[in-house]
């Protein structure tokens, strides 16, 4: 920003003007660290409508009396010199500070045009970010949606689960009743064996008896024939006398016959009985071998088909436990996906919220920026327009002099904020000793001028 006129006021510079000199007054109260101050000034506006006269005005020619260009001895402080060349430097230091701040006038400017611009794309990328907001929504409802499915087939699969584990179950209890079974037959088998062995130790036993019987047998016989033979040759062979009543006639040969007939009768009737014991009784042993046979066979009918029930249970069972461990497989791996499902939504999410959370202190951040530099940017317009009205002469004196101090206390507004910052208050509603003790008093920069016409003025 540029004024329209600059104008420089030193120690030394002498204003020429056309009325006359006004005093000024401004209290300040002593319980902020200052004192009462009467200045006077020289007014710089002329003519009844209160237009500005420049200071460049020409100048009517005088004479001047060389008599009194001789130093006179006024005995004036020598300080005063020292003291003045020291406010000069204070008002070309005032003077930088002040162009200095135009140029941070123009930059705050230039700033606050970026921000307004930086602010309007952010207005814009909100918009944009609400029309994305839709899709992240649809997108969570979607794995939202998935993770329902999840959750379903994971419902379906345990009920799945708990009707195979209770098929198992049953399966289970029928193997472990076929075991018992299977069990009970081989008992049952291993004592008809023993009763089978016991009987083919008999049966062996009676055939060993039945050939002993039958060589007992043939050996009686050939010993009956021997004697048979024997007792014809000794007959044959031997004369006998027998002193026999002559008053009856006796028949040997009838007796002998007779007597070979009983014999024959008698041994021939043994070996009846004999073989027909023997016959009985193999008859007895052949039926119960042959009982214990068919009893034998039907036990081994009946294992073989309780051990192809075993088998055909067994690939039943192992059919089953791998269908079972096939389904507890697929059941970890719909937990596992579920889960990843779940976290990687959670994940997303979390972080979307974090990119909003971010975005939204962002914003907070400049707008709270923006405000700051708007009311940076008014206080700035503020003083500069104090500065315009004071340079260019368009209130009178006593204002510009109120506005002028008023812009040394937002200037030097740290140790002027210093001396009235809340603090503790005596009775009377001022500030104590203590605090205006602790804080250092603002500094005020007093310049007096005097003019051609022994007028004076005073400014800060």
């Amino acid at each position: 920003m540029s004024l329209s006129r600059n104008k420089r006021i030193s120690s030394s510079s002498t204003v020429r003007s056309s009325g006359g000199s006004r005093r000024l007054s401004s209290f300040i109260p002593a319980q902020g660290g200052f004192s009462g101050v009467s200045l006077s000034s020289s007014s710089l506006y002329a003519g009844t409508n209160g237009h500005h006269q420049g200071l460049g005005a020409s100048l009517t020619s005088l004479s001047v009396n060389k008599s009194l260009l001789a130093p006179l001895n006024l005995e004036i402080d020598p300080n005063l010199s020292m003291s003045r060349a020291h406010e000069k430097e204070q008002i070309k230091s005032l003077n930088n500070r002040f162009a200095s701040f135009i140029d941070k006038v123009r930059f705050l400017e230039q700033q606050n045009k970026m921000l307004e611009t930086k602010l309007e794309l952010l207005q814009g990328q909100g918009v944009t970010r609400s029309n994305v907001e839709p899709l992240f929504e649809a997108y969570m409802a979607g794995l939202r949606r998935q993770m329902d499915l999840v959750n379903n087939d994971k419902t379906k699969l345990d009920g799945e689960l708990r009707n195979m584990q209770g098929l198992v179950e049953d399966y289970k209890h029928k193997y472990e009743e076929e075991i018992n079974k299977r069990n009970n037959l081989e008992n049952d088998f291993v004592i008809l064996k023993k009763d089978v062995d016991s009987a083919y130790l008999v049966k062996a036993d009676l055939e060993d008896k039945v050939g002993a019987l039958t060589d007992e047998i043939n050996f009686l016989r050939n010993i009956y024939e021997e004697e048979l033979r024997e007792l014809a040759a000794s007959i044959k062979d031997t004369s006998v006398v027998v002193q026999m009543d002559n008053s009856r006639s006796l028949n040997m040969e009838q007796i002998v016959a007779e007597v070979k007939a009983q014999y024959e009768e008698i041994a021939a009737r043994s070996r009846e009985e004999a073989e027909a014991w023997y016959k009985n009784k193999f008859d007895q042993m052949s039926v119960q071998a042959s009982q214990f046979g068919d009893e034998l066979r039907i036990v081994k009918g009946e294992v073989a088909e309780v051990n192809r029930l075993i088998s055909r249970l067994q690939s039943e069972i192992e059919a089953v436990k791998a269908q079972r461990a096939g389904l507890e497989n697929q059941l970890a791996e719909a937990e596992e996906r579920g889960e990843m499902a779940v976290k990687e939504a959670k994940a997303r999410t979390r972080d979307l919220e974090d990119a909003l959370q971010r975005a939204k202190q962002d914003m907070a951040r400049q707008l709270r920026e923006y405000q700051d530099l708007m009311n940076l940017k008014l206080a700035l317009d503020i003083e500069i327009a104090t500065y315009r009205k004071l340079l260019e002469g368009e209130e009178d004196r006593s204002y510009c002099w109120f506005v002028f101090v008023n812009w040394l206390i937002v200037f030097l507004r740290p140790s002027f904020c210093s001396c009235f910052s809340p603090g503790p208050k005596s009775t009377n509603g001022y500030h104590s000793n203590s605090s205006s003790s602790s804080s250092p008093a603002p500094k005020l920069l007093i310049k007096t001028i005097e003019t051609r016409d022994n007028s004076r003025y005073s400014t800060l």
